[in-house]
């Protein structure tokens, strides 16, 4: 085997020496790694920051507007209608609005606030005692719920509850409840 000489030595040092490129031929190969950084980040503040909402549905029966069974003689009603206010509960019933401690027709909320909350209890015990005033009262099963818009949902479940059963929590009162939002 025959010996280099020295500038053939050279020669291949140069050659198999990695070139440097000039900044106007990079770019051979792209770099995405910090793009794929940014878009993860983006994405896990979106994930994180993204409300769910859970959407409950109450089955409602419209109102009925139907004649009375018996059309010959004229049927009383109850007509109970539930409004919920910032102080407690106004009920109006049988053609008019019903007394604090539901005994009657008369000025004031029918089931004020006890302690500053709502009487949900007061409010059940009112409605078994409507209901319970004449005998052709005791066959309603629908009353009417209106709050404001700015009542809470929660609330709202609470009274359609507290209309729906008895104080004894198996008593069906008003199984039927209409529900309406006020516009103030």
């Amino acid at each position: 085997m025959a010996r280099l000489s020295a500038a053939q030595r050279a020669k291949i040092r140069r050659l198999s020496r990695p070139r440097e490129l000039a900044p106007d031929e990079e770019g051979g190969e792209l770099n995405i790694v910090p793009f794929l950084d940014i878009i993860m980040n983006i994405l896990i503040f979106v994930l994180a920051t993204v409300a769910v909402t859970f959407t409950t549905t109450i089955e409602t029966t419209p109102p009925s507007s139907g004649s009375p069974k018996n059309p010959g003689e004229p049927k009383e009603t109850l007509n109970m209608t539930v409004l919920i206010v910032n102080d407690g509960f106004s009920v109006k019933a049988a053609g008019g609005n019903v007394a604090a401690g539901c005994r009657g027709h008369g000025a004031g909320l029918a089931v004020p606030n006890r302690g500053g909350n709502y009487d949900l209890s007061g409010l059940t015990v009112c409605a078994e005692t409507l209901k319970g005033m004449k005998e052709s009262f005791a066959e309603e099963t629908q009353v009417f719920l209106s709050g404001n818009n700015d009542t809470e949902y929660g609330l709202i479940i609470k009274v359609m509850d507290a209309l729906r059963t008895g104080s004894d929590g198996k008593t069906p009162l008003f199984p039927n409840v209409n529900f309406s939002a006020r516009t103030q």
